[in-house]
């Protein structure tokens, strides 16, 4: 099979390129301009840059990402359409900062409050998505926050829709990279929606305000946020031969910085490093003898596909083993752990999964249970 083929030579050449293969020089990251930031692959989850990474910091209208997200949850459940008209309450009419310039009383689609959001960063769009989501915005914020407790975003909290300041509303440079990711790889068919360049409604055109989509072909998207005290902030993601990176930049001091600095990590990421994906998801990489069951092979794999990120040329360096316990019997749970699959580079792990039963194995008869216990009385 072809995961336990890669799984083997990986094992076979890894002692021959450790000795042989120069080490790759790699130079340090840029130092950014910023309060905070982080390079992040997206596929690997791998931070490759990073500096006051776990740090509070205001996410301004980074916060429309997780309205976004929780917007799209609703919709993935059926419980409203892209095409269900919303009605525009006065609050939402009155909002300050950045607007799509809705009209109170008015109705408008989803659909159109979605992109008016994500293209436009209108604080209008995003109060009216959460009035209709959830009754109120008070009532939207509860579903934000237990939508970020499940992506394990543990140092974020937010009080608002739309990122406007507040004591309470803050956020990471890394949760703001995981977040981008989990967008990214939950709701391919919205995310192009980062990646428009303009919109216009009520027949008012704006631009997109990152500017790095005008800049650079392979970045796609995501969002943009400024505040007085938050400063310019920045998530960027971009895709250059199947590698997709994740930037966030938080704390800049112009629009123009925020972009330069984001283009600094995104150059230097695709430059020096490279991802590979090493196993695929509920692929057979071992047979192990299963005792007292109904099988006496038990296929074994990684519930998820496992990527690595590694500077160039380090690839044929790495290192793979397998943990496995001495004596595994039924019965046995698809999913259930098994042992640990790890990925070494020189002294560095860079990844560590389970390894899982990928069937269920019942208990035998009693013919195949006594059997067995009398083998293993020899083992």
């Amino acid at each position: 099979m072809r995961s336990l083929k890669i799984f083997t030579t990986l094992l076979l050449l890894a002692a021959f390129y450790t000795a042989q293969a120069a080490p790759s020089l790699i130079p340090s990251p840029p130092r950014l301009a910023a309060t905070g930031y982080v390079l992040m692959d997206y596929h690997s989850g791998q931070v490759l840059a990073s500096d006051n990474a776990e740090q509070h910091l205001e996410p301004a209208s980074l916060t429309k990402l997780m309205t976004a997200y929780t917007v799209f949850h609703e919709l993935k459940s059926g419980h409203i359409k892209l095409d269900d008209e919303v009605r525009i309450s006065e609050k939402a009419w009155r909002m300050i900062g950045s607007k799509m310039f809705i009209e109170v009383g008015k109705y408008v689609t989803v659909e159109k409050l979605l992109k008016g959001m994500i293209i436009q960063s209108g604080n209008d769009a995003s109060v009216a998505l959460a009035e209709y989501v959830a009754g109120s915005e008070d009532a939207f914020v509860p579903l934000m926050n237990a939508h970020a407790e499940n992506l394990g975003l543990s140092g974020t909290h937010f009080v608002n829709s739309t990122g406007l300041p507040h004591g309470e509303h803050y956020t990471t440079p890394i949760d703001m990279a995981r977040l981008a990711a989990a967008l990214i790889r939950e709701f391919p068919e919205y995310y192009e929606w980062y990646s428009e360049e303009k919109y216009t409604f009520n027949s008012i055109t704006q631009s997109n305000r990152n500017l790095l989509l005008f800049r650079d072909d392979s970045v796609d998207g995501l969002k943009t946020g400024h505040t007085e005290a938050a400063g310019y902030c920045l998530v960027a993601s971009a895709m250059r031969e199947g590698m997709r990176l994740i930037t966030v930049v938080m704390g800049t001091e112009s629009e123009k910085a925020r972009a330069q600095e984001s283009q600094k990590l995104l150059n230097y990421g695709f430059r020096f490093y490279e991802t590979h994906q090493l196993y695929e998801a509920n692929k057979p990489l071992k047979q192990m003898r299963i005792w007292k069951g109904e099988l006496e092979q038990l296929p074994v794999g990684l519930a998820d596909a496992l990527f690595v990120t590694v500077p160039r040329g380090e690839y044929q360096a790495l290192k793979a083993s397998m943990r496995v316990g001495k004596t595994l019997v039924a019965p046995v749970s698809s999913g259930q752990s098994v042992g640990t699959v790890s990925i070494r580079l020189g002294d560095e792990t860079l990844a560590e999964r389970p390894l899982v039963a990928l069937q269920e194995v019942a208990e035998g008869g009693l013919w195949q249970k006594l059997k067995d216990s009398a083998l293993l009385l020899l083992e």
